[in-house]
């Protein structure tokens, strides 16, 4: 068969990027045939991918959604495929990957005025095309959560809706990494044995709540903030966070990397993650957390914030979000060793007895009818 993927931009480091990938991957390797459409591509292009470069001239971003859905259809109806599985919302998809949360849920407290503008209604039309009901679009989930947002604004039959396992690769487990990983990472950042590393991994700052951590470490007691190290670890600019900590008096306690290839290594060289997102589909951070080790206090908004109440490997924050709960959390952590020492243990022993592998092999039989 020959399986047409669209999705607006490709980069290595983002969550909905790698499980994209890990799906390709996975129906290549059963000896079909995957063509790729993207606005842009960043990073190594796999030679058994076919990937072609949809030309977009508009300024806005709703604009090249516009142009890059029409280009993908002209192109298809010269050269067809089987099957035509979209990681971003779109007509005429066969099959759809649920990586990003219901947008008319998220935006229903929108004012009236907003919700007569061109953004929100291109975003809402595209994905009421894919979540109507009476379409036949398959929705691959990652969350029961998202299947009853979905519902709750397109009445969206139960039929069409296939729960996938999460997708963590199996290579970042704490057990396939060397026994030194954290000693050598840890003397690499000169990260002394008296400091505790905190580290955020996202590709979003502002989605994914940097500012907030920002101002969780800032609210420490002296005596705690000056033993703290935060790394934030992943693909956005970081000048707007950078100033926030300036401003909060903490910029040398914080370091920004950009993507990065090794982030197992910052897990297990790290003491506590940090996840405070303002929405999140799944989270795949939280599990590659919880694989490495790695105790968590993420935010309720998060899909997949469960399994870190499953695996008691951290704390899963009220929602709505409230900026002192997330402060007194932090605090509370960092003042119990044993804690977190606990809390490593339980989530490898998760890690050790649950399934947390499975996403792109059952995505796979999906989109090839072999479920």
């Amino acid at each position: 068969m020959l399986i047409a993927f669209c999705i607006y931009k490709y980069f290595p480091y983002g969550g909905l990027q790698r499980d994209f990938m890990r799906v390709a991957k996975e129906i290549l390797s059963r000896g079909h045939a995957v063509r790729v459409y993207t606005r842009q591509w960043e990073g190594d292009k796999p030679s058994d991918l076919e990937v072609i470069k949809v030309p977009t001239t508009s300024i806005r971003n709703i604009g090249k959604n516009i142009q890059y859905y029409r280009w993908v259809q002209n192109h298809l109806k010269a050269h067809p495929v089987d099957k035509i599985v979209g990681f971003n919302r779109m007509p005429n998809l066969d099959i759809y990957f649920a990586g990003d949360v219901c947008y008319a849920e998220n935006n229903k407290n929108r004012s009236f005025l907003y919700k007569l503008s061109s953004r929100y209604r291109h975003f809402i039309k595209f994905e009421a095309a894919v979540f109507n009901k009476g379409l036949n679009t398959k929705i691959l989930l990652l969350t029961e959560k998202s299947k009853n947002d979905f519902q709750k604004h397109y009445d969206t039959e139960d039929s069409r809706f296939y729960l996938l396992p999460p997708g963590i690769d199996p290579d970042r487990k704490y057990d396939k990494q060397p026994s030194n990983s954290r000693e050598n990472f840890r003397e690499e950042f000169k990260i002394q044995p008296d400091q505790k590393l905190l580290l955020q991994v996202c590709s979003n700052y502002e989605l994914k709540g940097v500012d907030r951590s920002l101002k969780a470490l800032a609210n420490l007691p002296e005596e705690i903030k000056k033993k703290i190290v935060f790394f934030v670890v992943g693909q956005d600019s970081p000048d707007k966070m950078r100033q926030l900590a300036q401003s909060l008096n903490i910029q040398d306690q914080v370091h920004f990397f950009g993507g990065r290839d090794d982030i197992a290594r910052f897990m297990l060289g790290s003491d506590l993650m940090l996840h405070p997102a303002r929405h999140e589909a799944a989270g795949i951070v939280i599990l590659e957390s919880i694989v490495s080790g790695l105790p968590i206090i993420v935010s309720g908004a998060c899909g997949y914030a469960s399994y870190t109440d499953k695996a008691q490997a951290g704390i899963v924050l009220n929602e709505p979000f409230n900026q002192n709960e997330y402060n007194q959390a932090i605090r509370n952590v960092l003042m119990d060793t044993v804690l977190l020492k606990k809390w490593s243990k339980n989530a490898k022993d998760y890690a050790d007895r649950t399934d947390l592998y499975g996403l792109a092999k059952k995505a796979a039989d999906i989109i090839l009818d072999q479920q």
